[in-house]
């Protein structure tokens, strides 16, 4: 890693003083338009970090680790919490605990906040994006000051970032494949998340599957959500009022599906024919409800743990090449795509 540019340098490039710097990076609010711009432009520049662990430890060591997500609640109306980010928390705390570290978790309001960002690494020794929060550059800037892993975005595959996902594309294609050589589905709907890779390559996976079918390949999602019950309950809601409702129903993740159920409870007791339904993540809450969803179940605590394991890498050897690693995806064959679960399902 480079050496780390210290406030001194950040005040001197903005041609200000150290304690307008700091007000800057807290957010206070007695600083001129001016002079924050030019502090905001000398950090991007300088790829300026804010250590708190300097001030006051010699060895510039927190024995803390970090994880920056979205907060998806904060977009719109009051939903459901990501689960999956839940399952995620606990693999990581539980790996760092072993390792004598404690875990620092920041929630983002906005997609692409580089202060928390930049805050949050200057606390730890290393962190974890989910790559929703933050573009390439700033990726690249924070990785040349602080261990940095990034979950789930396929387009950093050739960088020089470690980097984690999951197999999305066939996982999906797979679960699309199911809908379309055992149910019979000829025309699915996508039912897509906003912002996160993770769903573009979910959505690749689809039109794979329905494009070595013969079928109809759309060229964008049915529809748009925020990963939540909520929206996946408006979202099918309405596709399946529309004049040409699909025959069944592929979705981001579970949570998605679970809302998605709802709707079509709703309008199967008006009267519409029953479609198959997927989802993606397999946290518990679709494994309990009824239907049991058709899934693709990926390793949430296993995620954790191997961000975890690459950060301490990291940290150990900050010159080591790159690793970009992809978990596998088990398939679970519920009841709401129109099977018999206990044929297929696995606990």
């Amino acid at each position: 890693m480079s050496k780390t540019p210290t406030v001194y340098e950040v005040a001197r490039a903005a041609q200000t003083s150290t304690a307008t710097v700091s007000r800057v990076l807290a957010g206070n609010d007695r600083v001129t338009l001016d002079a924050r711009q030019r502090v905001l432009r000398a950090v991007d520049e300088l790829g300026y970090v804010p250590s708190a662990a300097a001030k006051g430890l010699a060895s510039s060591r927190t024995h803390m680790l970090g994880l920056c997500f979205p907060d998806g609640s904060v977009a719109g109306e009051e939903e459901d919490a990501n689960y999956w980010y839940d399952e995620v928390i606990r693999g990581m705390e539980r790996a760092a605990r072993r390792a004598g570290y404690m875990l620092l978790i920041a929630a983002g309001h906005d997609v692409g906040d580089r202060k928390l960002i930049s805050t949050a690494a200057g606390r730890c020794d290393g962190l974890v994006v989910m790559s929703t929060m933050a573009d390439q550059p700033t990726l690249r800037r924070i990785s040349a000051r602080t261990a940095l892993t990034v979950l789930g975005s396929t387009s950093l595959r050739g960088d020089q970032v470690d980097h984690l996902t999951a197999a999305n594309d066939p996982a999906s294609y797979e679960l699309t494949a199911h809908l379309c050589d055992v149910h019979g589905s000829r025309f699915p709907a996508f039912l897509a998340g906003r912002n996160a890779s993770d769903s573009v390559d979910r959505f690749v996976g689809f039109q794979r599957a329905l494009a070595d079918r013969g079928l109809y390949v759309p060229t964008e999602p049915a529809a748009i959500g925020d990963f939540t019950s909520g929206a996946g309950y408006r979202l099918a809601r309405d596709i399946l009022r529309s004049s040409a409702p699909p025959d069944g129903l592929v979705c981001v993740n579970d949570q998605t599906a679970i809302g998605a159920l709802l709707a079509l409870d709703e309008a199967v007791a008006a009267g519409s024919k029953r479609i198959p339904v997927t989802g993606f993540d397999g946290v518990q809450l679709g494994r309990l409800g009824a239907p049991r969803l058709t899934t693709a179940v990926q390793p949430m605590h296993k995620n954790g743990q191997v961000a975890v394991d690459l950060l301490l890498r990291r940290i150990s050897d900050p010159t080591a090449s790159p690793q970009h690693i992809e978990l596998p995806i088990d398939i679970r064959i519920g009841s709401s795509c129109g099977c018999n679960p206990h044929l297929h399902w696995k606990d």
